[in-house]
């Protein structure tokens, strides 16, 4: 059975026109790193994407997919790997929720990145491992919402009420004083293995916990591409909507059809220009 009573965290409305997000300067880090090797063990849970569900790539770590892969190990003990940049906060707290409620015990094993959303997933482990290299990195509430100064007084009256969920998950689970944790968002923090151990969020150090190196010649060059492409956008500060039309426009992205409403000449000027502005977003 499970080794701890962890509290089960407060679940919010998602605010209308709310666009979530990773960290940008996770997500480029993250981007430039061979794919993980999904383990072959049936009661693992591989979580090597961005928290949440990822439209453009068909990807994506959502609450979904947990909840039936849980549904197929069943009561028994699970180890969670996570290397994950973070990114949605609503999908991060459910899939903890559900973790949380797993009648046996979860092994939470780092190795890459437990960044934004992911770190609040680790939380749910009965024990935490954490690799040598890998980072967990702790920030307050991240997303775009659009309105007038009116929808954005509500929109930051609720991420204090999102902030202040986050923290009760990593209290709860660290045992670490609040006002540190408070100090740890406010600073966008980054720990290694030794620093979480010390704050409390990571229970053991595993060397042997590492990212399958040798999946780096038979990984999708052209997925990494476009991630590291979608990170350095990130960067420069476009939005991940934005991020996403450009890439579209330049053929990058796939998964989105191109404009057929557009003539031929058209979407071509738009496509040369979109790399123009590339090529001048990565010299900058």
């Amino acid at each position: 059975m499970s080794l701890r009573t962890l509290p089960e965290a407060k679940t919010f409305q998602r605010p209308q026109n709310f666009q979530w997000d990773a960290p940008s300067d996770v997500l480029a880090k993250w981007a430039g790193t061979p794919l993980a090797k999904a383990s072959g063990d049936n009661s693992t849970i591989s979580m090597f994407d961005v928290i949440g569900d990822d439209p453009w790539s068909g990807g994506g770590v959502t609450a979904k997919r947990i909840s039936a892969a849980l549904r197929s190990i069943g009561e028994k003990d699970v180890t969670v790997q996570i290397n994950s940049p973070g990114g949605d906060m609503f999908e991060g707290i459910a899939i903890y929720n559900m973790l949380r409620k797993h009648p046996a015990k979860v092994t939470v094993e780092v190795l890459g990145w437990a960044a934004s959303a992911a770190s609040i997933i680790a939380m749910a482990g009965d024990e935490i491992k954490m690799g040598l290299g890998s980072f967990m990195m702790v920030h307050n509430a991240w997303g775009v919402v659009i309105g007038n100064r009116h929808d954005l007084q509500d929109a930051s009256e609720l991420f204090e009420g999102f902030d202040n969920a986050i923290v009760d998950i990593y209290e709860a689970r660290t045992s670490a004083k609040r006002d540190e944790i408070v100090k740890l968002m406010d600073a966008e923090t980054f720990m290694g293995p030794s620093a979480a151990l010390e704050n409390g969020f990571a229970d053991a150090i595993d060397d042997e916990l590492s990212i399958d190196e040798g999946e780096a010649k038979n990984m999708d060059r052209s997925l990494m591409a476009r991630r590291q492409t979608e990170a350095a956008l990130a960067r420069a500060g476009y939005s991940r909507n934005d991020r996403s039309e450009l890439l579209n426009e330049m053929g990058i992205d796939k998964a989105t059809p191109r404009d057929a409403s557009r003539k031929p000449a058209e979407r071509d000027a738009g496509m040369n220009a979109s790399i123009r502005k590339l090529i001048e977003t990565m010299k900058s």
